[in-house]
């Protein structure tokens, strides 16, 4: 089971970090992915890291403002997002898969779990 938090409202040019947290498997034997949804739009991949070497990889549009990491001894990932922008607004999803790793990280197919999303808005 994975538990994402730690959206919530944000004005343009601020900062939120959001937190995924595993229970029930071993967070150490799984890649994490962060997705958003926002309204009318398809489930995107934003961010990965790997479980093998630690490895990130951002989607273009969030690449040098967004930061994952991970902490396997508190079995949570954290997605740190400086400089927003309000089309940053949307639901944001953590997701876990074990046989891929960051390979084609955007896939949605290849997750075995899924948060349940938490809500990011950017708006002054």
């Amino acid at each position: 089971q994975l538990q994402a938090s730690g959206g919530g409202l944000v004005q343009p040019g601020g900062s939120l970090r959001l937190s995924c947290a595993a229970s029930g498997f071993t967070l150490d034997d799984y890649a994490i992915g962060w997705f958003r949804q926002a309204p009318g739009k398809e489930r995107e991949g934003v961010s990965c890291i790997s479980s093998s070497d630690g490895s990130t990889y951002y989607a273009d549009s969030v690449k040098g403002r967004f930061t994952i990491s991970r902490d396997n001894a508190k079995s949570t990932v954290y997605l740190q997002m400086d400089s927003l922008k309000p089309e940053d607004t949307a639901v944001y999803y953590c997701a876990a898969n074990r046989y891929y790793d960051c390979t084609g990280y955007k896939s949605l197919w290849r997750y075995d779990y899924w948060g349940q999303g938490t809500l990011v808005t950017v708006s002054s």
